[in-house]
C-alpha cells in the first residue's frame, strides 16, 4: 500500500514538512491542528480555539474522504488544566455519540496557542471498495 496525503482547503498551510492528513488503506491520521483560521490567526479564548481546532481536524480528515463518524481516536493537548471544561464542551459539540476514544494531556505550546489536537479516522479501504 502507498501512503496517501491530502491538504484541506481553508486550513493554515503546514508549518513544516508534513501533510494535513496522511493515510494508507482506510486509516487516516490528521496532523495536529490549533484553534487558528486559514490565515493562521488564533481564535480568542479556549472555547473559540477549541471549536476552531475541532473544525480544522474534521476538515482535514474530510479532505481524505472521512467524516466525523469515522473518527475513532482524538488526542488533545491543552496548556492549562483549567481549560478542560470549555474544551470538553466544544468537543461534545464537534463529535457525536458514540464518542471516539480520547486522550487529554497538558503541555507547553507556542505563545497564544491554548489547544492542539490530532485524530485518527477509519474508512473502508478504497483499494478494496467495489
Amino acid at each position: 500500500m502507498v501512503r496517501q496525503t491530502a491538504t484541506a482547503a481553508g486550513l493554515p498551510h503546514p508549518a513544516g514538512p508534513y501533510s494535513h492528513v496522511a493515510g494508507v488503506g482506510g486509516l487516516h491520521f490528521a496532523s495536529g491542528q490549533a484553534g487558528a483560521d486559514g490565515e493562521g490567526r488564533l481564535a480568542s479564548g479556549i472555547a473559540d480555539q477549541s471549536r476552531q481546532c475541532f473544525a480544522n481536524l474534521l476538515a482535514a480528515v474530510g479532505a481524505a474522504g472521512a467524516t466525523e463518524k469515522d473518527v475513532v481516536k482524538v488526542a488533545v493537548y491543552l496548556t492549562d488544566v483549567a481549560d478542560f471544561a470549555a474544551m470538553n464542551e466544544a468537543y461534545e459539540s464537534a463529535f457525536t455519540a458514540p464518542y471516539p476514544a480520547r486522550t487529554t494531556v497538558y503541555v507547553t505550546l507556542p505563545p497564544g496557542m491554548l489547544i492542539e489536537a490530532d485524530v485518527v479516522a477509519v474508512t473502508a479501504a478504497k483499494e478494496h471498495a467495489e
